[in-house]
């Protein structure tokens, strides 16, 4: 039932976007806040407070506003297309769990066992990947294809942050990149290719680090000898990068010409996507028990995503035209006039104190691409959404609360200060410093 009613959220809101009704655009924002409570009473443990303080915060700063119920209805629309991304985006797995093809990177990691180089760099690939298809979902993948290989914690603790964290400043179907550059009102084809050559920069930092690191601290090889991988494997790995490249090429396509949110084209697409394959590979037989797990798993798992993105989204909007909002706006404004580099280091400050204390990326990012002026602070809008989304990045590796973080402290058995700061904080700060200095040139 729960699902259905999230589900329904979703329906409602791509219908509401082609058609503006006013009574629609009330039950959706109805649907919303009933999946937030009921996500809440499923959720436990911090996360359900840090919503829940969110949550109260934002209606209390709307109604101090005046704005009233208004102004929450706004702040919950405004987040909804990242709930439906959030929500449909796992649809996108279906068909990849159907052809197989994770067995076949599976069978490459494994393959790659004797070069702990190699095998660094096939781990940190394979997430570049599979990250914008299955969000946290590809770092729980790959942590099963590896769990029984005995990794040491600090090489699966750098693989899986440096893999993730480089799709969160690139991929239109990540709520990072669409939520900013929704906020900002840039399409993702000015945006994309700038955001991936900063990811493969990140990438490429990482794999030269672990190298330098490996070297200081050699990892036992296994002595099994190594099987050629089959042609069938090889084929099914070309695929799986030519279905990434199709689905950013078919949504920026359809963004380019219809001048839909990506948001929106990413949602529609989750849902065609599996249904084109049913049809034309007539595997209806074997798509419906995936059905079946994505609506009785998947969708119920999503409780913390639900309730931290809606209450985070509100008291984002809800901080916008506050006092307190102004004062910040006015003094970044002020430091980017005198220098741009120490206005990039303020942002990054601001970013990761607000993040580390467990208060979520959407509330702080947010309020800062709708707060901030990239005119009054004489850059480019491009330059504002390279350095937000630099920020979301380097934040959701450090930041002990984030649920990468979180989920990668769970899997390798280490805090989230020693996965962040301590496994990858000399990576973070080198990709910082030459992300703010690519900034300076296209600013």
């Amino acid at each position: 039932m729960r699902s259905y009613l999230i589900l329904s959220m979703c329906v409602l809101f791509l219908i509401h976007y082609f058609i503006d009704l006013i009574w629609l655009e009330y039950i959706v924002v109805v649907f919303a806040l009933l999946s937030f409570i009921i996500s809440t009473m499923n959720s436990s443990g911090f996360p359900r407070w840090i919503g829940i303080i969110m949550m109260g915060t934002g209606m209390i700063l709307e109604i101090n506003k005046g704005t009233g119920l208004d102004g929450i209805s706004e702040g919950i629309l405004l987040i909804l297309p990242l709930l439906c991304l959030v929500t449909l985006a796992p649809l996108l797995s279906l068909p990849l769990k159907l052809g197989g093809y994770f067995e076949s990177v599976d069978s490459l990691l494994r393959n790659l066992l004797n070069h702990p180089q190699r095998l660094f760099a096939g781990i940190t690939t394979t997430l570049f990947i599979l990250s914008p298809i299955l969000s946290l979902g590809s770092v729980r993948i790959i942590s099963e294809f590896l769990s029984d290989l005995k990794l040491p914690s600090a090489m699966s603790a750098k693989s899986y942050l440096i893999g993730f964290s480089t799709a969160v400043m690139w991929s239109p179907y990540f709520a990072s990149v669409t939520l900013v550059l929704y906020y900002l009102e840039m399409p993702v084809g000015k945006y994309i290719l700038y955001g991936l050559g900063i990811s493969f920069l990140s990438l490429l930092v990482g794999n030269v680090l672990f190298a330098i690191w490996e070297r200081r601290y050699p990892l036992d090889r296994p002595s099994d000898p190594e099987i050629p991988l089959e042609n069938r494997t090889r084929n099914q790995l070309i695929q799986l990068a030519m279905f990434t490249f199709f689905l950013m090429f078919t949504s920026l396509t359809i963004e380019y010409f219809t001048q839909w949110s990506m948001i929106v084209v990413v949602s529609i697409i989750s849902i065609i996507l599996p249904l084109m394959w049913g049809a034309i590979s007539n595997s209806w037989k074997r798509l419906y028990p995936h059905w079946r797990t994505y609506l009785d798993q998947s969708v119920p798992m999503m409780n913390n995503e639900i309730m931290l993105f809606t209450s985070a989204g509100l008291l984002g909007h809800a901080i916008q035209g506050t006092t307190f909002a102004n004062e910040i706006s006015q003094f970044l404004t002020s430091v980017a006039n005198q220098s741009f580099i120490l206005f990039a280091l303020a942002v990054m400050v601001i970013v990761l104190v607000v993040t580390y204390v467990g208060i979520h990326q959407i509330a702080v990012i947010s309020a800062l691409a709708m707060q901030l002026n990239a005119q009054e602070l004489g850059i480019s809008t491009l330059s504002l959404a390279m350095l937000l989304l630099l920020a979301w990045s380097i934040s959701s590796a450090l930041s002990p609360f984030s649920g990468l973080n979180l989920m990668v402290s769970r899997i390798v058995g280490i805090s989230g200060f020693e996965v962040g700061l301590r496994a990858n904080g000399l990576h973070l700060s080198i990709v910082a410093i030459l992300g703010i200095g690519i900034i300076m040139f296209v600013r």
